[in-house]
Protein backbone atom coordinates (compact mmCIF):
# COMPACT_ATOMS: atom_id res chain seq x y z
CA UNK A 1 0.00 0.00 0.00
CA UNK A 2 1.34 3.38 0.07
CA UNK A 3 1.57 5.78 2.71
CA UNK A 4 1.87 10.02 2.99
CA UNK A 5 3.46 11.04 6.09
CA UNK A 6 3.93 14.87 5.57
CA UNK A 7 5.63 16.96 7.89
CA UNK A 8 5.39 21.13 8.05
CA UNK A 9 8.36 23.07 7.40
CA UNK A 10 9.06 26.02 9.58
CA UNK A 11 6.79 24.90 12.40
CA UNK A 12 8.70 27.84 15.20
CA UNK A 13 7.82 30.62 12.74
CA UNK A 14 4.78 29.63 10.88
CA UNK A 15 2.65 28.24 14.02
CA UNK A 16 0.35 25.31 13.86
CA UNK A 17 -0.81 24.52 10.24
CA UNK A 18 -1.88 21.12 10.82
CA UNK A 19 -5.75 22.08 11.50
CA UNK A 20 -6.61 23.63 8.12
CA UNK A 21 -4.26 20.94 6.42
CA UNK A 22 -6.01 18.10 7.63
CA UNK A 23 -9.40 20.29 6.78
CA UNK A 24 -8.12 20.52 3.06
CA UNK A 25 -7.39 16.79 2.93
CA UNK A 26 -10.62 15.85 4.20
CA UNK A 27 -11.95 17.82 1.75
CA UNK A 28 -10.04 16.33 -1.21
CA UNK A 29 -10.89 12.81 0.71
CA UNK A 30 -14.47 12.62 1.06
CA UNK A 31 -17.60 13.09 -1.11
CA UNK A 32 -21.00 13.46 0.70
CA UNK A 33 -19.58 12.02 3.84
CA UNK A 34 -18.05 9.27 2.63
CA UNK A 35 -14.20 8.79 1.35
CA UNK A 36 -13.40 9.19 -2.20
CA UNK A 37 -11.67 5.50 -3.82
CA UNK A 38 -8.29 5.40 -3.17
CA UNK A 39 -8.60 6.42 0.58
CA UNK A 40 -8.20 3.28 3.05
CA UNK A 41 -7.21 4.92 6.41
CA UNK A 42 -7.97 8.98 6.42
CA UNK A 43 -5.20 11.25 7.26
CA UNK A 44 -5.14 12.46 10.88
CA UNK A 45 -2.06 13.84 13.41
CA UNK A 46 0.74 11.79 14.44
CA UNK A 47 3.35 12.93 16.20
CA UNK A 48 4.37 16.90 16.58
CA UNK A 49 3.78 18.97 13.12
CA UNK A 50 3.01 15.62 11.06
CA UNK A 51 0.44 13.96 9.60
CA UNK A 52 -0.33 10.65 7.79
CA UNK A 53 -2.91 8.49 5.75
CA UNK A 54 -2.75 5.53 4.23
CA UNK A 55 -3.95 4.91 0.51
CA UNK A 56 -4.57 2.03 -1.64
CA UNK A 57 -2.15 0.00 -4.03
CA UNK A 58 -4.78 0.42 -6.61
CA UNK A 59 -5.45 2.46 -9.93
CA UNK A 60 -7.29 5.55 -7.93
CA UNK A 61 -4.67 4.95 -4.33
CA UNK A 62 -2.11 5.77 -6.93
CA UNK A 63 -3.95 8.56 -8.88
CA UNK A 64 -4.77 10.05 -5.73
CA UNK A 65 -1.61 9.56 -4.31
CA UNK A 66 -0.49 11.61 -7.23
CA UNK A 67 -2.89 14.36 -6.88
CA UNK A 68 -2.12 14.86 -2.82
CA UNK A 69 1.41 15.13 -3.58
CA UNK A 70 0.82 17.74 -6.11
CA UNK A 71 -1.35 20.19 -4.01
CA UNK A 72 1.42 19.55 -0.85
CA UNK A 73 4.65 20.78 -2.92
CA UNK A 74 2.28 23.67 -4.77
CA UNK A 75 1.80 24.46 -1.17
CA UNK A 76 5.04 24.53 -0.53
CA UNK A 77 5.29 24.53 3.28
CA UNK A 78 5.25 20.51 3.58
CA UNK A 79 7.77 18.12 3.10
CA UNK A 80 6.32 15.12 1.85
CA UNK A 81 7.35 11.17 2.46
CA UNK A 82 6.13 8.13 0.32
CA UNK A 83 6.44 4.59 1.87
CA UNK A 84 5.28 1.85 -0.13
CA UNK A 85 4.92 -2.03 0.53
CA UNK A 86 3.05 -4.51 2.96
CA UNK A 87 0.91 -2.86 6.20
CA UNK A 88 0.31 -5.36 8.93
CA UNK A 89 -3.44 -6.69 9.19
CA UNK A 90 -5.53 -6.42 10.54
CA UNK A 91 -6.12 -2.03 9.65
CA UNK A 92 -6.71 -0.50 12.14
CA UNK A 93 -9.75 1.94 12.15
CA UNK A 94 -6.87 4.67 12.67
CA UNK A 95 -3.72 5.69 10.77
CA UNK A 96 -1.74 6.91 13.67
CA UNK A 97 -2.49 3.05 15.25
CA UNK A 98 -1.29 1.55 12.00
CA UNK A 99 2.21 -0.17 11.56
CA UNK A 100 4.33 -2.42 8.93
CA UNK A 101 7.06 -2.01 6.75
CA UNK A 102 5.30 0.90 4.71
CA UNK A 103 4.97 2.72 7.60
CA UNK A 104 8.51 2.79 8.36
CA UNK A 105 9.29 3.92 5.24
CA UNK A 106 7.35 6.81 4.81
CA UNK A 107 9.31 7.84 8.06
CA UNK A 108 11.91 7.03 6.69
CA UNK A 109 10.88 8.84 3.46
CA UNK A 110 9.92 12.53 4.92
CA UNK A 111 13.41 12.53 6.76
CA UNK A 112 14.85 12.10 3.66
CA UNK A 113 12.47 14.82 2.31
CA UNK A 114 13.70 17.52 5.08
CA UNK A 115 17.07 16.97 4.02
CA UNK A 116 18.79 19.75 1.86
CA UNK A 117 19.53 18.00 -1.25
CA UNK A 118 16.88 18.28 -3.28
CA UNK A 119 14.67 21.87 -3.88
CA UNK A 120 11.60 19.72 -4.14
CA UNK A 121 10.86 18.29 -0.94
CA UNK A 122 9.52 14.88 -1.11
CA UNK A 123 10.92 11.59 -1.08
CA UNK A 124 9.80 8.00 -1.97
CA UNK A 125 11.54 4.94 -0.27
CA UNK A 126 10.77 1.19 -0.61
CA UNK A 127 12.93 -1.80 0.06
CA UNK A 128 16.90 -1.77 -0.75
CA UNK A 129 16.06 -4.93 -3.13
CA UNK A 130 16.35 -4.73 -6.67
CA UNK A 131 14.25 -3.59 -8.70
CA UNK A 132 12.37 -2.07 -6.00
CA UNK A 133 14.96 0.32 -5.13
CA UNK A 134 15.04 1.39 -8.78
CA UNK A 135 11.33 1.62 -9.68
CA UNK A 136 11.10 3.85 -6.06
CA UNK A 137 14.12 6.00 -7.23
CA UNK A 138 12.56 6.41 -10.43
CA UNK A 139 8.96 7.10 -9.02
CA UNK A 140 10.76 9.75 -6.78
CA UNK A 141 12.76 11.78 -9.35
CA UNK A 142 9.36 12.25 -11.86
CA UNK A 143 6.98 13.33 -8.58
CA UNK A 144 10.67 15.73 -7.86
CA UNK A 145 10.23 17.02 -11.69
CA UNK A 146 6.43 17.46 -11.44
CA UNK A 147 7.14 19.35 -8.13
CA UNK A 148 9.76 21.37 -9.91
CA UNK A 149 7.32 22.39 -12.40
CA UNK A 150 5.02 23.83 -10.59
CA UNK A 151 7.09 25.69 -8.05
CA UNK A 152 8.32 27.63 -12.04
CA UNK A 153 5.32 28.10 -12.52
CA UNK A 154 3.58 31.98 -12.76
CA UNK A 155 0.84 33.42 -10.57
CA UNK A 156 -0.45 34.04 -14.18
CA UNK A 157 0.07 30.16 -15.18
CA UNK A 158 -1.49 28.85 -11.91
CA UNK A 159 -4.81 31.29 -12.83
CA UNK A 160 -5.12 29.96 -15.87
CA UNK A 161 -4.61 26.13 -15.37
CA UNK A 162 -6.88 27.21 -11.91
CA UNK A 163 -9.67 28.34 -14.22
CA UNK A 164 -9.46 25.69 -16.82
CA UNK A 165 -9.92 23.24 -14.10
CA UNK A 166 -12.80 24.72 -13.00
CA UNK A 167 -14.11 24.42 -16.54
CA UNK A 168 -13.12 20.95 -17.46
CA UNK A 169 -16.64 19.58 -18.00
CA UNK A 170 -18.01 22.45 -20.00
CA UNK A 171 -17.71 22.46 -23.95
CA UNK A 172 -14.63 24.54 -25.06
CA UNK A 173 -12.99 24.99 -21.65
CA UNK A 174 -10.22 27.39 -22.98
CA UNK A 175 -12.91 29.77 -24.62
CA UNK A 176 -14.74 29.33 -21.07
CA UNK A 177 -11.35 30.18 -19.03
CA UNK A 178 -10.68 33.05 -21.30
CA UNK A 179 -13.83 35.29 -20.92
CA UNK A 180 -13.98 34.10 -17.12
CA UNK A 181 -10.16 36.01 -17.13
CA UNK A 182 -11.09 38.79 -19.63
CA UNK A 183 -8.38 37.25 -22.32
CA UNK A 184 -8.16 35.91 -25.17
CA UNK A 185 -8.53 32.29 -26.02
CA UNK A 186 -4.89 32.60 -27.57
CA UNK A 187 -3.76 34.38 -24.45
CA UNK A 188 -5.09 31.75 -22.44
CA UNK A 189 -3.09 28.83 -24.73
CA UNK A 190 -0.07 30.76 -24.57
CA UNK A 191 0.33 30.76 -20.66
CA UNK A 192 -0.91 27.00 -20.76
CA UNK A 193 2.33 26.39 -22.81
CA UNK A 194 3.93 28.28 -20.71
CA UNK A 195 2.89 26.51 -17.57
CA UNK A 196 4.07 23.29 -19.13
CA UNK A 197 0.18 22.21 -18.55
CA UNK A 198 -0.10 19.86 -20.89
CA UNK A 199 3.02 18.06 -19.96
CA UNK A 200 2.23 18.07 -16.41
CA UNK A 201 -1.40 16.10 -17.40
CA UNK A 202 0.69 13.89 -19.79
CA UNK A 203 2.46 12.87 -17.19
CA UNK A 204 0.53 12.63 -14.07
CA UNK A 205 -0.56 9.27 -14.85
CA UNK A 206 2.73 7.53 -15.36
CA UNK A 207 3.56 8.91 -11.95
CA UNK A 208 0.99 6.93 -10.80
CA UNK A 209 1.89 3.87 -12.75
CA UNK A 210 5.44 4.32 -11.60
CA UNK A 211 3.86 4.22 -7.59
CA UNK A 212 1.66 1.51 -8.65
CA UNK A 213 4.77 -0.38 -9.44
CA UNK A 214 7.08 0.50 -6.40
CA UNK A 215 4.47 -0.71 -4.32
CA UNK A 216 3.83 -3.86 -6.27
CA UNK A 217 8.02 -4.41 -6.16
CA UNK A 218 7.99 -3.50 -2.48
CA UNK A 219 5.36 -6.06 -1.66
CA UNK A 220 6.89 -8.40 -3.29
CA UNK A 221 9.64 -8.67 -0.86
CA UNK A 222 7.70 -8.13 2.17
CA UNK A 223 6.31 -11.27 1.20
CA UNK A 224 8.99 -13.02 0.97
CA UNK A 225 9.19 -15.85 3.36
CA UNK A 226 12.33 -14.53 5.02
CA UNK A 227 10.34 -10.88 5.12
CA UNK A 228 12.26 -7.18 4.20
CA UNK A 229 15.79 -7.04 4.06
CA UNK A 230 16.01 -3.25 4.85
CA UNK A 231 16.28 -3.60 8.36
CA UNK A 232 13.03 -1.91 9.26
CA UNK A 233 11.14 -4.61 11.57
Amino acid sequence: MIVLTVDQKASTTRGDLVPPLLERLRGRTTADGHAVPGLVLSFERTVGDEVQGLLGADDDGARLAVELIADLLRDGGWSVGVGVGAVDGPLPESSRAASGPAFVRARAAVEEAKGRGSSVPIAVVGPPDEPAATIAGDTQALLRLLGAVAARRSDAGWEAVDTLAEHSGVDAPQRATAARLGVSEQAVSQRLRTALWAEEQAARPLAGRLLRAADAAATAVDDRPDGPHDDEE
